[in-house]
């Protein structure tokens, strides 16, 4: 039985039957906090007598079932979140009314009720096949449609859809009715649905051509004293500026609203002119820029999917990578050239490139064109190639077809093919008409194929010093064996009084296994050679010797922020890739940390430091690297400049790695008002942080816990409580914590979340083993019975990855070894071999690190 799954024929062969014109959809959502009344009414076209399904998941009951006017018994063709239609017509209309069922999972319709008010709260996220649990519908991306909403609703809710909000109907009984005009033709995953006890700012944009576009931004009522609206709205206005200037056609929709949502699931979604954004986007504490930063790229993310994804979409899910690539990489070009961001692709290269090269080395690598067999490949499938892998392969595609082509080529693919559905052929063939260039030689070699490429230097020093021959190395995994052509820059660097500043930069084509560089013979080596300067290509990069001890030493002395960034993603990467000791990459932190300029940068590496420190470090090593790791966070945070994010920064730090009584004192006594630092407003988040530390540690009990939540009854400080309760060094905390996940499905998506954070912490690694045996004899249960968001939190976030020993690569043979796929389907088996290669890497890191 196909349970709510759809594999690409299935969904082929829907397509080729039939064509969908319009939906009537019409929800009541005064039935009950449980379920909510739908009904949908289906228009569509199909080859005469012929048979097919639409989609529903719920759990009834199903009220009418009619294919045109003729009654259904749900008994008999509701089956498997299938509706089973034959004898279809020409031309065809199916009504289907029935309860769903509210979710607590961040998939479907999502209901939450705001602890601080009684507030309301709804949102819908569709994407991949979840509008099949709010309406019936034909769920693919390219059986696009018109929608037409009408919502029965509170009278004093605010409501948000596709299309504006009309004016309500009053209904009687202090309810309403809104009757929300039809969409453009539209996929059923980006049709979406806001409603509740919202509080509002709103706002127009005009266009160069003169069109005025409402927008509005909201969030729960009890946070709109945080929400920086205006603040949104200036990124919002720089973003459609660029990008109808860059695409040269207007904005597709009638409106736009960005709705920030409780217990989100993803970042955003780019539902059409109605965009959902998880709602820790609001700051209620302080944070650094590096959190408005990554928030401006995510709003620009999905405002560049209203043309590429929502005006132009994908046929299938194959082509998942090209809505997320292009997306990525616009975002961050438009942060570059037209926001105060202009370092973005400094991050772009610390943050999202460290994601694609660590997704790129597990054994579940993929072409960027992945091939998705089914809707369950999907959910595995928002990866670091998905995102970050694709958009750098764009960006190196806009430098091999040119910018003005490649801009051309967008704007010819956007005419052509508006309101429609594409393959990647589409968009390539545009490209190629713009620039004259034949793209299948460059698709071929970037796109169907897997694993990163590695650049090294190799050369030989004449008595001078100088270079008697010098050549960039090129390599591949050897499971994946592709050379692939680059164009990179080498840049040379010297100390001198300011830093590390580049001396020489030569820019040059790399291809096959080794490319000579007669430039360089003649030239003194220097202390600091970088390849692929500039971050031109998507390359692994290596250091010589000389190089590697400069960094070391002085890796923060870079003068620019960009190859600084380079050289801590690479020695990060040699060092998850056991070239470089652990040991020796926590000494190259403690060196260049302190200097760092770029606050995200530097946000990154506290994060790494402590990743090497408690699962790449030997045994033998790791307390006393930890307890160097503390007095550092704290030697760091007393010398931060006061009230700066630098001193945020480092507070936080120490805050997960404080271990000494003089480090936990001074996070009691922040937390209590005994001490204070100038500058430093220990805010509601921070208090949270540091209670869990001490909570962590026996320092902070169920009444000091409790204490803190009366404090902040709100829903986010009851997750924090949860994680607070799950950190308690106790055998019974950890029953407990772990019961609540495993053992019952109550926590909410963001709860679940909370509670496995507190409950993995380092320093508990012998409180943490009883589970380790449990966790494999539930894991198979756990994704049978859970929702697919839910399943990989618990799959991935409840992995004994503290237990770094053979004996759980074992273990994941032995679930592997089940034949069977209904017990162990190829999602969850990617999910657990994921897992397991990261033990394996953590057990070959820890060796190196022992022998060094």
């Amino acid at each position: 039985m196909p349970g709510t799954n759809l594999t690409r024929e299935e969904a082929a062969d829907r397509a080729r039957l039939l064509s969908v014109s319009s939906y009537e959809v019409e929800l009541d959502l005064t039935v009950g906090s449980e379920s909510f009344g739908s009904s949908s009414v289906i228009r569509f076209t199909a080859e005469p007598g012929s048979a097919t399904f639409a989609d529903l998941v719920t759990e009834g009951p199903i009220h009418e079932i009619t294919l045109n006017g003729r009654p259904l018994d749900p008994a008999t063709v509701f089956a498997d979140s299938r509706i089973a239609l034959d004898g279809l017509e020409p031309e065809n209309v199916l009504r289907v009314r029935a309860d769903c069922q509210y979710s607590h999972t961040g998939e479907g319709l999502h209901r939450m009720v705001d602890p601080v008010d009684g507030g309301v709260f709804l949102y819908t996220q569709f994407e991949v096949p979840d509008a099949r649990r709010v309406f019936a519908s034909f769920e693919q991306p390219d059986l696009k449609a018109t929608f037409r909403f009408t919502v029965t609703a509170p009278s004093d809710w605010e409501l948000f859809s596709n299309s504006p909000t009309p004016t309500p109907e009053a209904a009687g009984e202090g309810t309403s009715v809104w009757r929300f005009e039809p969409t453009q033709p539209i996929s059923t995953y980006i049709t979406a649905l806001v409603a509740g006890d919202y509080g509002v700012a709103r706002k127009d944009y005009t266009s160069a051509n003169g069109t005025v576009i409402p927008m509005a931004v909201a969030a729960r009522r009890s946070l709109m004293q945080y929400l920086d609206a205006d603040e949104i709205f200036d990124v919002t206005f720089k973003g459609f500026d660029y990008f109808e200037a860059k695409f040269d056609h207007p904005y597709p929709f009638a409106k736009y609203d960005q709705l920030f949502v409780p217990e989100y699931n993803a970042g955003a979604m780019e539902n059409a002119g109605c965009v959902t954004f998880r709602e820790s986007y609001v700051f209620r504490s302080k944070v650094t820029d590096a959190s408005y930063e990554r928030r401006a790229e995510t709003i620009l993310h999905e405002l560049a999917h209203m043309w590429f994804g929502d005006l132009v979409t994908m046929e299938w899910w194959n082509d998942l990578w090209l809505n997320e690539s292009f997306a990525t990489y616009a975002s961050v070009r438009c942060q570059a050239d037209a926001t105060r961001w202009s370092h973005a692709w400094t991050t772009f290269a610390n943050a999202e490139k460290t994601w694609a090269y660590a997704q790129d080395q597990l054994p579940s690598t993929h072409p960027i064109v992945a091939q998705i067999p089914d809707l369950e490949a999907v959910y595995v499938n928002f990866d670091g190639i998905t995102y970050a892998k694709g958009a750098s392969v764009l960006k190196q595609l806009v430098a091999y077809v040119g910018d003005d082509a490649f801009f051309q080529g967008l704007r010819t693919y956007f005419q052509r093919h508006a309101w429609g559905n594409t393959q990647l052929s589409d968009l390539l063939g545009a490209l190629e008409e713009a620039s004259g260039r034949d793209l299948a030689a460059w698709s071929k070699a970037w796109l169907e194929t897997a694993g990163p490429n590695t650049l090294r230097p190799d050369f030989t020093l004449a008595e001078d010093g100088t270079y008697s021959s010098f050549a960039v190395l090129q390599e591949a995994p050897a499971d994946y064996p592709t050379l692939r052509p680059h164009r990179i820059a080498v840049g040379l660097y010297e100390k001198n009084g300011a830093g590390l500043g580049r001396v020489r930069r030569l820019e040059l084509d790399v291809d096959g296994p080794r490319t000579e560089v007669p430039e360089l013979v003649g030239v003194k080596q220097p202390d600091v050679v970088v390849l692929n300067d500039d971050d031109l290509s998507y390359a692994k990069i290596r250091f010589d010797e000389r190089s590697i001890a400069t960094l070391v030493e002085s890796i923060g002395e870079f003068t620019e922020s960009l190859p600084r960034a380079l050289a801590w993603v690479a020695t990060w990467d040699m060092m998850r890739n056991g070239e470089l000791a652990a040991s020796a990459y926590v000494e190259q932190v403690l060196s260049g940390a302190a200097k760092e300029t770029e606050i995200g940068v530097l946000q990154s590496l506290q994060l790494q430091i402590k990743s090497a420190i408690e699962l790449y470090s030997a045994p033998a090593h790791r307390g006393a690297l930890a307890e160097r790791w503390a007095r550092f966070a704290h030697a760091q945070l007393l010398m931060a400049e006061p009230g700066s994010d630098i001193q945020l920064a480092w507070v936080r730090a120490l805050g997960s790695s404080a271990l000494e009584d003089v480090h936990l004192d001074l996070l009691s006594g922040l937390l209590d008002g005994t001490e204070t630092l100038e500058g430093l407003k220990v805010d509601t988040d921070l208090r949270w942080i540091l209670l869990q530390r001490l909570a962590a540690f026996g320092r902070a009990d169920e009444t000091a816990i409790d204490a803190e939540l009366a404090q902040d009854p709100t829903a986010a400080g009851q997750r924090h409580a949860l994680a607070c309760r799950a950190a308690v060094p106790t055998a019974e905390a950890k029953e407990k914590a772990w019961a609540s996940m495993v053992d019952d499905d109550k926590l909410t998506n963001e709860e679940l979340l909370a509670v496995i954070g507190g409950f993995k912490q380092n320093e508990q690694r012998e409180l943490l083993e009883p589970f380790v045996a449990k966790y494999f004899d539930v894991v198979t249960r756990l994704w049978a019975e859970r929702t697919p968001h839910m399943a990989q939190m618990l799959v991935s976030g409840l992995y004994p990855l503290l237990a770094v020993e053979q004996s759980v690569v074992d273990a994941v043979d032995a679930v592997l070894a089940e034949t069977d796929e209904k017990l162990v389907p190829p999602a969850l088996r990617r999910l657990l071999l994921e897992d397991r290669d990261g033990t394996q890497r953590l057990l070959r890191g820890q060796a190196v690190d022992a022998n060094a």
